[in-house]
């Protein structure tokens, strides 16, 4: 091809036009047409997750961290699972610890640069800019563990999965706690959605978890979650996944796909960098070479703050959720 074909071939970069009342979805719309740069990885990322979404055959995996949890992105989570946008997450043990932890006690917004000695004297915890006094971390945590434990004696439960003991655990939470509603937990189980922990015993839950069963013959069936997840993938005609950060929540999606010939539709959110070889910073592209995102599909990496990029996304999907149920309901009128 010439450089006058060539030239030809390519699309211009248009403005983006803001306008009064204008959506989100509308928004992210006119991110197609900007050229440059994270921006249209926004745009290509809503139109993957959106086609995940029409796709009825496709099992949809959630996967993130839990420091995200422990910031106000934890409301965003909580609608997409309350909409049944997925039907997996997996996730970290620190998820379960923030989402207990805040059912009961406020966290606060501190900043990156605080004085972290004196942070210490004063009992407070900081988890980037975010502050979390003592008293709001473990001993909420430890209070329902401990009643979880006792409930699962009380059943005669000696043997169960991370996701059959969440489950427990949001059962718990309907029982016991007023704002219920603002529970990731809670929300998981009332739809029917599994959440696993592979990383189980790495965070206060986990520990609480191995100290108040290690006299009571209380097994944490890691093995069960792992036959599960077989089953979900092996009858699984397609797979897609919104991917937000990495570690080991990362990893498990991806890896249990690369048996089915990996995800046919894939969204990476992240800030990690690639060229230190991290998991958490490698591409979409590179989970090919390893069979876990299918060569054929649809995926992008996106570079940014989730706590950003995710309310954006899950705007657009709102947005066009409800034009469609309007188009619908137009339709059924006429």
């Amino acid at each position: 091809m010439n450089r006058e074909n060539f030239i030809r071939s390519l699309k211009p970069v248009h403005d983006i036009k803001l306008r009064k009342n204008m959506l989100i979805s509308e928004l992210i719309q006119e991110f197609s047409k900007i050229g440059g740069f994270v921006a249209k990885k926004v745009y290509e990322a809503a139109r993957i997750l959106e086609d995940m979404l029409l796709d009825d055959k496709s099992v949809n995996f959630l996967s993130f961290p839990a420091a995200i949890i422990a910031t106000g992105l934890r409301g965003v989570i909580v609608e997409i699972i309350k909409r049944g946008f997925f039907d997996v997450i997996i996730t970290t043990c620190g998820t379960i610890d923030h989402d207990i932890a805040r059912l009961y006690k406020n966290y606060y917004q501190g900043y990156f640069e605080a004085d972290d000695v004196w942070l210490s004297e004063m009992d407070i915890h900081r988890l980037g800019s975010i502050f979390i006094p003592v008293e709001s971390y473990g001993l909420p945590i430890e209070k329902l563990t401990k009643k979880l434990v006792d409930e699962l004696v009380t059943r005669g439960i000696e043997k169960a999965s991370s996701r059959e003991i969440i489950w427990i655990l949001a059962d718990m939470i309907d029982r016991e706690v007023k704002n219920k509603e603002e529970s990731i937990i809670w929300w998981a189980k009332k739809r029917g959605i599994p959440i696993y922990v592979p990383g189980i015993t790495d965070g206060a839950f986990g520990y609480q978890l191995w100290l108040f069963t290690r006299n009571k013959r209380i097994l944490v069936d890691i093995f069960k979650d792992e036959t599960e997840l077989a089953e979900i993938i092996y009858n699984s005609e397609r797979t897609g996944a919104l991917v937000i950060g990495g570690g080991i929540s990362k990893h498990h999606v991806i890896w249990w796909n690369q048996f089915k010939n990996g995800l046919d539709r894939a969204v990476y959110i992240t800030t990690a960098v690639e060229w230190d070889g991290s998991l958490s910073g490698a591409r979409t592209r590179e989970a090919i070479s390893w069979g876990k995102i299918a060569k054929r599909a649809q995926h992008v990496t996106v570079e940014g703050d989730a706590t950003l990029i995710l309310p954006l996304l899950a705007s657009y999907l709102i947005d066009k959720v409800n034009e469609r149920e309007n188009r619908s309901l137009s339709s059924f009128l006429t």
